[in-house]
């Protein structure tokens, strides 16, 4: 498998498990809980980095659907202040965002990687990535995030999204098959499929990444709402990484760091 490396840490391969932990400046976030201040951007930084974080994915535009919908310049005074916080502390920083815009005030400052669930579908974006020289975590998008429905359809999409890594000149990636109700035209069943079928998206020779924390399909056959899916999101983990994920994007980096090294135990060749 071919890696990734993020600031120099390496994904994929025969690196170890990778736990991405979530810095959410959203209050419109679908898990309120997990909103952070900006006071605390720091203290959460750190407190996460403690427990085993790798990097730190800083977001500023809940994606969830029926989110309220907030402006560009919104998304990106809230992260420019979040990363002013960050500065200087010498932590492994993404961005989760997928406005062109709102990467130009990122990359004023330390940052080490972009999350876009838009699969580089923006030229504008893509270019200022590959400009940059940065790494990326890319989800499975044609046209819009979401628009992938089913496995087959998140195949297609998968290839297409390498496609233009490859246009771009861009080969430091991850790939992100993209599970979750992004769109009405998507349903738990085909989050469950998605997680089931993983494995399938070994085949494309790219570090996967794993983002379930909390999400609305384990909400569903639980009957839980997001504070107390963490159990769920957990037990979810564990397949994906049997089934090849390299990276965890978490809300709870602890208890995911614990998932990851029981995994790895249960793992070992002997």
């Amino acid at each position: 498998m071919r890696q990734c490396t993020i600031n120099r840490i390496t994904i994929g391969g025969d690196a170890p498990v990778r736990v991405m932990g979530v810095i959410n400046c959203s209050p419109e976030s679908f898990y309120a809980d997990s909103f952070i201040p900006t006071k605390e951007i720091h203290a959460k930084a750190v407190e996460m980095v403690e427990a085993g974080a790798d990097i730190l994915d800083i977001g500023a535009r809940s994606t969830a659907p029926h989110a309220q919908a907030i402006s560009g310049s919104q998304e990106a005074e809230r992260i420019d202040e979040a990363l002013r916080h960050l500065d200087g502390t010498g932590f492994t920083i993404s961005v989760d965002t997928m406005n062109p815009g709102v990467l130009d005030v990122c990359m004023k400052h330390e940052i080490h990687a972009v999350n876009d669930i838009a699969g580089f579908c923006s030229p504008a974006y893509v270019k200022r990535v590959a400009d940059a020289g940065l790494p990326a975590i890319v989800m499975a998008t044609g046209y819009q995030p979401g628009d992938a429905v089913g496995v087959e359809a998140t195949h297609k999409a998968l290839a297409t999204v390498m496609q233009r890594c490859a246009a771009a000149g861009i080969d430091n990636y991850v790939l992100d098959p993209g599970i979750g109700l992004w769109t009405p035209f998507r349903s738990v069943d085909d989050d469950w499929d998605l997680c089931r079928r993983f494995d399938e998206f070994v085949r494309y020779d790219r570090p996967l990444l794993a983002a379930v924390s909390r999400k609305s399909f384990i909400g569903h056959l639980l009957n839980r709402e997001p504070p107390e899916r963490l159990a769920g999101s957990l037990a979810v983990t564990m397949t994906l990484l049997q089934k090849g994920a390299s990276l965890v994007r978490t809300h709870d980096v602890k208890e995911t760091v614990d998932t990851v090294r029981v995994f790895g135990r249960l793992a070992e060749r002997r």
